[in-house]
């Protein structure tokens, strides 16, 4: 069976991370950098770590966004941030990735909101968005995050796959620790290397991808190609 001219889908669900896969910032970081001082590189620093697998993602989840305490004003500021740093091609590949019946969701450590604004610019359905949400006050400050969430604690995303139930097989798609522990819950698991590499998550990825383009092309492989 073929499908727009290309073999039948190798994945029936694939699972995308946000920061620095579908977009090449990290949402808390950029906050970070909008209070002035060192508070950006500390906070950096600790994204970082975090992504890398040195510290425990509960230990940073919680003090970063004590420390950014980010306003609604500045969470729709990301929001934009997030759809002007799209990574290239990735409304494309969703479009062409749905099209072939293929589902995507979106499984992320960063905050709701403002992820909802990239999910509707490259065409993911609000329902299909799992991230943290940030609670607000009237006047619009900062009143904390869903604790509850699992997407804020080491080994969220692995919880949160797993209760999915998606079609299978699945490909989860992203660039650090954080992603790749998913990978008990999926069938495969991709490290998108457009925007940073890290060898931590090389370890345990199937495959490494540098591209959306890239992303369609293994998942809806042309019907004379071999797999990779």
């Amino acid at each position: 069976m073929t499908v727009l001219g290309r073999a039948a889908p190798r994945f029936a669900t694939v699972i995308l991370d946000v920061d620095s896969t579908l977009a090449g910032i990290e949402g808390i970081d950029w906050l970070a950098r909008r209070r002035g001082g060192d508070l950006g590189a500390r906070i950096a620093a600790l994204t970082d770590r975090a992504m890398n697998g040195e510290i425990p993602l509960d230990a940073v989840y919680g003090e970063r966004l004590a420390l950014v305490r980010p306003t609604a004003a500045e969470l729709d500021a990301l929001g934009a941030a997030y759809c002007e740093a799209v990574a290239p091609g990735a409304g494309a590949a969703v479009m062409a990735l749905r099209g072939a019946g293929v589902r995507i969701v979106i499984v992320s450590g960063g905050l709701l909101q403002p992820i909802l604004s990239l999910a509707r610019l490259v065409g993911v359905p609000a329902e299909a968005v799992h991230a943290v949400r940030v609670d607000v006050n009237a006047d619009g400050t900062y009143a904390g995050f869903d604790t509850a969430s699992p997407l804020a604690r080491e080994g969220g995303k692995l919880v949160v796959a797993r209760a999915l139930a998606p079609a299978r097989p699945v490909l989860a798609v992203g660039d650090g620790i954080t992603d790749a522990e998913m990978r008990p819950a999926v069938d495969a698991f991709a490290l998108f290397t457009g925007f940073v590499r890290r060898e931590v998550a090389a370890r345990a990825a199937d495959v490494e991808l540098s591209s959306f383009d890239q992303l369609v092309s293994f998942v809806l492989p042309s019907p004379d190609s071999s797999a990779p």
